[in-house]
């Protein structure tokens, strides 16, 4: 079937390198707030807490304080990277019989699970998991922010006090899910029109509409007034769990007491001549770890990547992934489904980094409103396997399987943090945009233009047909492929945001196709 899209329309993003500070992140102003953290004198760490809560409030269908997710922290005056897990983990009191298999086949969400009556897993209250997002937040600040964390949280509660302007892309994203959201009541009330329709401007009139986000604008103060546990231990907490229960879940405040995000040793191996950081345990680090290590065993040579690389590239990540799936999940075919993450990067002017990926899971979470908080709910159940007696079965108080992948790099004097948005498609990205940077030194720019491949289980290759036909070919005949453009929506392959630092000049960049996201760089302040 042919395309109807233009053949001669090119997108490009600038990227520039300066010896100050840069957030990368799916939202250009969540990267302003972030840029002018720095500014201030914050250090990476108060940037990436400032970025976090404000791209929750930007981008509420992606992450947001009831989501989870994991970070790698790169110490520059250390020389180590450190990993901060803050996944989601099912209610204890979860019961798996609740969640009986309908006999129809797969859910066709983000995992080859087989369908569970109702979709009881993938939406609604019994999908929710015990968020750790600000919990993770609030231990980094602790041990090193510099800032006041009331401070930091100032920019979100503002964006959420003024409303979300929905312009072009969110109202295209709220159309994606309308019908399941309208099954929320609440969830219809902050992003419907009269419950059943996509808040949307007209064709040709000026975005003017805005979503009404004062009630997370209050919870978001109350955060900022009393700490982040009190989101697990204090008022908000126990109105989560009300509104949660109201609604059919099992969410307990025992479950928020009891849950606290972790630090951990990074996963941590050699690649060709460099060293590459990866998050450690139920998350796709082992993964790329996997893929590296096949594609380190190919000659990858050539100014860019050619055939050789590409068919390395396919072949290290089918293996890692096929590895993936029958270690921590059920084999299957993946489903081809649009990014629901965020991810964001950032580095100070002293070389520390950040690179965090924060989630609802599925777009819109559970399709589920807290109306007590204004919170989106995640759907953090989703991550496990309905089928019992497999290694990733769902149960009570375990914590879930992730796809994030953040990762810290270092290859002479190049320093990057790279990580991105996509579901199962994250691995595949990120280990591309590695060996774009140690194989054949690219600097940022050339690295997040350069095309890709998606291979994120099943055995299908997803090319970017803007690839040499000697590379298509090449992949066609050990793979079965589809080719397909690199276009604003939907994603076919994963949205990457990362930094570099080399030779002491640091730089930012985005998902060359992401109409929000971009780089930006602190300003030069008084000295």
């Amino acid at each position: 079937m042919r395309s109807s899209l233009s053949r001669s329309q090119t997108t490009t993003k600038t990227v520039i390198e300066t010896k100050y500070g840069v957030v990368a992140a799916q939202h250009s102003l969540a990267a302003e707030v972030g840029a002018e953290v720095l500014a201030a004198g914050g250090t990476a760490v108060d940037a990436a807490v400032a970025t976090s809560f404000t791209i929750g409030v930007l981008e509420p269908w992606m992450s947001g304080p009831a989501g989870g997710g994991a970070l790698m922290l790169w110490h520059a005056d250390s020389g180590k990277a450190q990993a901060l897990n803050y996944g989601m983990r099912s209610p204890a009191a979860l019961n798996p019989a609740d969640f009986p298999l309908s006999g129809a086949g797969q859910a066709g969400d983000l995992f080859p699970w087989e369908h569970v009556e109702g979709d009881r897993n993938l939406q609604g209250a019994t999908s929710i998991a015990v968020p750790g997002l600000v919990d993770g937040m609030g231990k980094m600040h602790a041990r090193y922010g510099r800032m006041p964390w009331s401070e930091l949280l100032s920019p979100a509660i503002e964006f959420a006090q003024e409303g979300l302007l929905v312009d072009w892309y969110a109202a295209l994203i709220i159309a994606s899910t309308t019908r399941a959201l309208a099954q929320d009541a609440d969830a219809a009330r902050l992003f419907l029109e009269d419950g059943q329709w996509p808040t949307i401007t007209g064709w040709t009139a000026l975005a003017e509409k805005r979503l009404d986000q004062s009630t997370l604008a209050a919870s978001l103060q109350q955060l900022a007034a009393k700490g982040a546990r009190d989101l697990y231990e204090g008022d908000l907490a126990e109105a989560m769990v009300r509104d949660v229960q109201a609604k059919g879940g099992c969410l307990s405040m025992q479950d928020l007491r009891s849950y606290h995000a972790h630090f951990a040793d990074p996963l941590s191996f050699d690649y060709h001549d460099a060293q590459l950081h990866a998050l450690p345990g139920l998350t796709a680090g082992p993964t790329f770890c996997h893929a590296l290590g096949l594609m380190e065993q190919a000659s990858l040579q050539g100014a860019v990547p050619g055939a050789g690389a590409y068919t390395a590239y396919a072949a290290g990540l089918k293996s890692a992934y096929a590895d993936r799936i029958s270690s921590m999940g059920h084999d299957g075919e993946a489903p081809n489904v649009e990014g629901c993450t965020t991810h964001f990067s950032v580095v100070d002017r002293d070389g520390n980094m950040v690179s965090q990926t924060q989630t609802l899971l599925s777009i819109f979470g559970s399709r589920v409103v807290s109306p007590s908080t204004g919170f989106v709910m995640n759907n953090g159940i989703m991550w496990f396997d309905p089928v019992q007696g497999r290694p990733n079965s769902l149960a009570g108080g375990k914590p879930c399987l992730m796809n994030v992948c953040p990762v810290i790099g270092e290859t002479g004097e190049t320093r990057f943090a790279f990580g991105a948005s996509g579901g199962r498609k994250i691995a595949s990205a990120v280990a591309q945009l590695s060996s774009f940077a140690v194989d054949y030194d690219m600097d940022l720019a050339a690295a997040f233009h350069q095309p890709r491949i998606d291979v994120s289980g099943g055995e299908r290759v997803v090319v970017d047909e803007s690839l040499p036909p000697e590379v298509i070919a090449a992949l066609a005949a050990e793979h079965p492929v589809t080719t397909t453009r690199r276009t604003v929506f939907p994603y076919a392959f994963g949205c990457p945001a990362g930094v570099m630092r080399r030779r002491g000049m640091n730089s930012g960049c985005t998902e060359i196709m992401s109409p929000w996201g971009d780089a930006i760089h602190e300003q030069e302040r008084a000295q």
